[in-house]
């Protein structure tokens, strides 16, 4: 079995992307890690949130 060694290896393919590009991987790593802060901020509001009643 050949373990998987890419984590290690020099990826210039990808080294050069992120260069062009940035790195999305982080960055959608980073608005996960933000919506996961602010998800039970926003349950909870939502859960406070009245209904509103319209006429009658």
């Amino acid at each position: 079995m050949i373990p998987s060694s890419t984590r290690n290896d020099h990826l210039p393919v990808y080294e050069s992307l992120v260069r062009e590009r940035g790195d999305v991987v982080e960055e959608a790593r980073a608005v996960a890690e933000q919506t996961q802060r602010q998800m039970p901020e926003a349950l909870n509001g939502h859960e406070a949130v009245q209904p509103e009643h319209g006429p009658r």
